[in-house]
Order: structure tokens, then sequence, then C-alpha cells
């Protein structure tokens, strides 16, 4: 029996059934401070603190004082359902929130006003609540749950249940550069854009004046404060003012080892062009460079804004006492597969994301056990001593940061992922991750994956015909349904049947 499978069939293989209920004692006064600083599709492996290529000594700094969850995952990699999963704790089959909102062919507008998630809970509790910048889960949606600080400037409308926003004007664009059409300063402003003006002058900056007031009225309020700063950076495309555009030569990047590799045996979807920029056959070696060179730049934008954020709790004097969870919805694809963007796909630079959590009450300490943005939720109702409700699908991750890797101590280190839809377009995956194997389930598609993650960490090889990895194969297929079945996910019928016809299950 394979270590896998002597964890996996033990009585102590999920003990994470505790997800299921958050039993958390309601705190008779809360006290706690928590500000969440957020950014979209921020990949983890591009900090100095992770041996990244960019200098950030403000999140380095953070990071030293941190709990650093290292190998942090997203539930998807798709902005919606993942914040969705933030704020909630629980999956998208139960929220209904599985796809993005009020963008081009989506089939949602909102996640249901019904749940109301950390938020709510904070707000009737007697927090403070306030919240600034994307929101990405409907419009008016923070205000509905108790947001007396409401700067929500993201790209999402400011009314309830407006018509979808459609990129027609990007898809002449994307042809433009088929025909040598290019933007000002000879950029392709879908992928990379130099912004007129300084750090100052961009729409990042006014979130950061916007989170300031926030963190300066909060220090003047009695109450504990729950607030969150959320920002569209470093989203593609990557557009950035001097010196972020030219901090790096496109031209000496170090460039990853799946970089523009060909997609061999994976699924048709992969192909899609399911955005106008995702059609990337016009891209020069140059243009992919300059993309990472540009996205590069925006992640020491970010470094920036945290210091900025960061240093204003300081002068307000709410640091020393204040919880900081700094976090990443997904990552972001930058020619990894010649993939660019984000799509219906399990690849660890969309599935993995950055997680600190910064706590008074707990010592610094890395923890390599994987966990997961649904987990933010319920750690933050233990910290905050607020109830979420009985139907909680993540987990409290107190114990981790209390002891480290040791409390997870004869439990499988796993962690489950899902592409419901992607605007409207549906492909039910399902994944499952350990750190040594990775299985995609793709109903859509005559074709699955499976991934050796130590022989081949870069995900080049399916294997999932090769007959020497049918033991783990079969493993993978277990924890999936086990994981399945825990948070009720409809589609485990419909995965045994799958499973049991390929002699699986």
């Amino acid at each position: 029996m394979s270590s896998l499978a002597a964890v996996l069939f033990s009585p102590l293989a999920y003990s994470n059934d505790e997800s299921k209920k958050i039993v958390t004692k309601k705190a008779d006064t809360p006290t706690e401070n928590v500000l969440v600083i957020m950014f979209d599709d921020m990949r983890f492996d591009t900090f100095s603190y992770r041996d990244g290529p960019v200098n950030t000594p403000n999140i380095d700094a953070l990071a030293a004082e941190s709990v650093r969850f290292d190998n942090a995952m997203t539930t998807t990699g798709l902005c919606s359902p993942s914040r969705a999963a933030m704020f909630t704790g629980r999956w998208g089959h139960k929220t209904g929130l599985d796809d993005n909102v009020e963008l081009w062919h989506s089939r949602v507008s909102e996640l249901d006003p019904k749940e109301g998630g950390i938020m709510r809970a904070a707000s009737e509790a007697g927090y403070l609540v306030g919240y600034v910048g994307k929101w990405h889960l409907g419009a008016q949606g923070t205000k509905m749950r108790g947001a007396e600080i409401d700067l929500g400037q993201g790209h999402e409308a400011r009314e309830r249940f407006s018509r979808q926003w459609t990129p027609y004007d990007k898809v002449p664009q994307v042809k433009g550069y088929y025909e040598g059409k290019l933007d000002e300063n000879n950029e392709k402003h879908e992928y990379f854009m130099t912004l007129p003006g300084g750090y100052e002058d961009t729409e990042a900056y006014k979130k950061v004046v916007y989170g300031q007031d926030m963190i300066k009225q909060a220090a003047k309020d009695k109450r504990p404060f729950f607030g969150v700063i959320s920002f569209n950076q470093p989203h593609p495309a990557y557009r950035v003012p001097e010196p972020y555009a030219s901090m790096f030569d496109p031209t000496t990047l170090k460039l990853p080892e799946n970089h523009l590799i060909p997609r061999v045996n994976k699924p048709l979807a992969q192909d899609g062009i399911w955005w106008p920029w995702h059609d990337v056959g016009h891209m020069s070696d140059l243009d992919w460079r300059k993309s990472r060179a540009f996205y590069y730049g925006a992640i020491a934008m970010v470094d920036r804004i945290v210091g900025d954020l960061l240093e204003t709790a300081k002068e307000e004097g709410m640091y020393d006492d204040l919880t900081v969870i700094l976090v990443g919805d997904q990552g972001s694809m930058l020619g990894e597969h010649g993939l660019y963007d984000k799509g219906p796909y399990a690849y660890d630079e969309l599935m993995r994301m950055p997680l600190l959590i910064k706590s008074p009450h707990q010592k610094n300490k890395t923890v390599n056990r994987q966990v997961s943005i649904i987990d933010i939720a319920p750690t933050l109702s233990d910290i905050m001593g607020l109830p979420l409700g009985d139907d909680i699908d993540g987990r409290t991750l107190l114990p981790l940061m209390t002891e480290g890797d040791a409390a997870d101590k004869g439990k499988v280190d796993s962690a489950l992922y899902a592409y419901e839809w992607y605007n409207g377009s549906w492909f039910g995956i399902r994944a499952i991750r350990t750190p040594e194997m990775k299985f995609v389930w793709n109903p859509g598609d005559s074709r699955d994956e499976f991934y050796d993650l130590v022989k081949d960490p870069i995900e080049k090889n399916n294997e999932i015909n090769n007959k020497k990895y049918r033991k783990q194969l079969q493993e993978m297929v277990v924890l999936l349904e086990q994981e399945l079945v825990r948070v009720d996910d409809p589609s485990v019928d419909k995965f045994r049947h799958h499973m049991k016809a390929r002699g699986l299950l």
C-alpha cells in the first residue's frame, strides 16, 4: 500500500469533516481588528520572499511577521467564484455562484443576498465593516451585507441586474494585431501597456487613498473593524505607468520550462478562445516577454501599494493589534502551455495563489500543508468570534497557524478545485491535488488529466493513460470522490459512473 493509500483508507483520513460545521463561540464583546488586502490574478511565485524575480520589500516584511501559507490554492481560477468561496466558505454549487457575474453571456448577476458570509456576520456582531475596490459579486453586494464604508470601484456596475458587459471593442483590436496594427507606444494594449503619468495617476492609487481613508476612519471608531481593500491589479491586460513599465528588460527575462510548450494530449477546451485576448496566435516571442515584464512591473507596484496601506495603519496606531490577510483570488498564465490570463484548466500557475496572515496572537511561521481560499471565511469566523453557519465547506486555519504543519498530522494533504463555468460556457471540471500528484476530471471532454508533480512539476505530460500510474490514479480518484461527497457536490454520481466505466472505482 502506498503512503497516500495508507492515509486515505485510515480512520483519520477525513477528520476534515469538522469543516461541515464551524462551531464558533460568539464573542460577547468583539475586539479583533481585521484588514484583508486582496489582489486580482496575482501569482504565488513572483515575490522576493518566495525567491521570485520581483523585489518586494514591503510584502517581504509582512511575510516575516506572518504565517506564510506557501501552498495555498484557489477554488476556481476565475474571479467571481473564487471570491464567493472566500467570503462565504462555501462551494459554488451551494451558493449558486459558480461563474463570473455580469460579463459576456454569463448566467448569473450576483451572489444571492441570502449568502451573507463573513461580512454580514461581522456587521451583525457590531463591527465597523468597510469595503474598498473590486467586489465582482454583484452590484450593491457590499452594502447589502452591512458595509458602512462602501467604496467599491471595480469594473462591475453600480446598479443591480445591469446588462452584461460585452467586449465588442476587443475583437477588432486583437484582429488588428494580426494585421500588424499596434497601439500607442507600439504596444499591444490588450496584453501590455505603459499608462500615462505615474503611480499617483492610476486607478489603483485611487483605491489606495480610499483604503487609507477607511483605515483612518476605523482608527477613530470605537467599534472593532473588518475591512477589505481589493485591487484590480495585476489582472491582465498588464498596464502600469513608469517606472514600472520599464523596470524589467523583456529580452533578459528568464522564462519557465513550460513557456509556450505544445499542449499534447490535453483537453480540447484549452485550445478555446473564451475571451478575445485568449487569441494569442499573433504574439511574437518579444510580445510574450513584454507581457511578463509588465506583469512583474505590476507586482512591484503592488508591493508599493501594500507598503502605503500598512504605513497608514502604523501611523494610525492600528498595526500592532491588526490581523492582516494578504491574498490573491487566483493566479494567471504568462505563456505557460501557450496560455494567457485564465481559463478552464487546473495548472498550478492558475490554481495556486499567495496567502499571508499576520496575527497579533500568532508567531510567524511557514505552513507547507495545502490550504484553500475557501478556508479564509471560517478562519476569520474563528478569529473574530463570529457564527458563520452550519454548512461550511472550508476549515479554520487557526490550528495550522498555532501548531504549524503538525496540526494536520494523520490527514490527507489535498486541495479540491472546480471549474464549472466560464462566462456561460460549461466545463464541470473537478480536480484534486496532493503535493505529489494531480488528477483532473473533465466531464465535458473524453480526456481526463493526471500529472506526476514530483517528476513533472511543469505539468507537461498527461499520464492519464500511462499504466505505470494506474495505482496512483486509482488512489486520486478515490480521494476526489471522498471530497465530492464531503462537500455534497451534485456531480458525484456522474463522476462515479465515469470512473467505474474505466475500472477506477
